[in-house]
């Protein structure tokens, strides 16, 4: 198709259903251009809100995070479970509708349960346990998606008869799946690691724990940490910080990794995590979580601000 041809598509707003899908594509891309002729200045305005609103935000939202964390922290986890909610339904994706509601189901019990007070025995390992689960399933889900985008830009799908928008398709809603999930989990571990370890009372946000830690005692579980060959208990792994703090090597996984906590749960030292994870096949999981904690904020924030861009171009008259 010729460039007069194009236009006259434009201008006279022929029926196009006769034209191909590239035909078609070009005919809406000169009107796309013909539209916005002339606009180079409202354009540029538009690039300053949208850096000056990026900005601002980001600073109020730090501001935010250091003076009230517990708002801020329940504000973002609201918006990370509920805004891809509305695009879900808007855009008629129902698998990920149906994932949601089930995680949604399963976590509210288990928030529920870690909020009780007294606190059953066995929550603190249930909600470790269920949290834990969901983070292998994230990292595991967001390594396969990250390698069918990999094969997929490599030409490897070919090799298995699939093809390049099936696997790109494929790849980037397991990646999706495995980030999201995967940053949701972590918050709702962190709330109700707050929660359980409040209520034990071997930890406190602020200010000096309610109780006196025991050498056998774990201040996560609140669970001895040796059992006698005459008691009912679980034996297993133990791990010693360097305050000297014992604990169960598994609570204090949790705690650390799916709790995203970095001190210890009594005296409030900073945890060494290479030295934890000595094992060089453990250090992903480190990283991993500190890539989550980063995308977090354009999960939960920038959807907001993007809005809030909009809105203003709306009430200013720029499109």
């Amino acid at each position: 198709m010729s460039s007069c041809q194009v236009l006259r598509y434009y201008f006279y707003q022929v029926d196009m259903s006769d034209l191909s899908p590239e035909e078609q594509w070009r005919v809406e891309h000169a009107r796309m251009h013909a539209k916005h002729r002339g606009h180079e200045a409202m354009h540029a305005e538009m690039v300053l809100i949208l850096i000056a609103t990026l900005v601002v935000a980001q600073l109020l939202l730090v501001q935010w995070k250091q003076r009230h964390p517990r708002s801020y922290n329940m504000v973002t986890l609201f918006q990370m479970w509920v805004v891809p909610l509305y695009f879900t339904v808007k855009l008629h994706w129902w698998r990920f509708l149906v994932i949601w509601i089930l995680f949604s189901a399963v976590t509210a019990f288990v928030t529920f349960r870690a909020t009780r007070k007294p606190l059953v025995q066995t929550t603190p390992r249930l909600v470790y346990k269920w949290f834990l689960l969901i983070y292998k399933i994230s990292y595991a889900t967001g390594i396969v998606g990250y390698m069918a985008v990999m094969f997929t830009l490599f030409g490897l799908n070919l090799l298995f008869k699939i093809k390049p928008e099936d696997a790109m398709d494929f790849g980037i809603s397991l990646l999706f799946y495995g980030l999201y999930y995967g940053v949701l989990e972590r918050d709702f571990a962190e709330m109700c690691a707050d929660y359980m370890a409040s209520t034990i009372g071997f930890y406190s946000e602020s200010g000096m724990p309610t109780k006196h830690l025991s050498d056998s005692v774990c201040a996560v579980c609140g669970q001895q940490i040796f059992v006698d060959v005459s008691e009912e208990g679980i034996i297993e792994n133990t791990y010693r910080l360097s305050c000297n703090h014992v604990f169960h090597e598994f609570c204090i996984r949790g705690w650390c990794i799916v709790g995203k906590k970095q001190t210890c749960p009594y005296c409030k030292e900073k945890v060494d995590l290479k030295r934890m994870f000595s094992n060089p096949w453990e250090r992903p999981h480190v990283m991993y979580g500190q890539l989550l904690d980063w995308l977090r904020y354009l999960v939960a924030w920038q959807p907001v601000i993007i809005g809030l861009v909009q809105g203003i171009n709306y009430i200013l008259g720029l499109e």
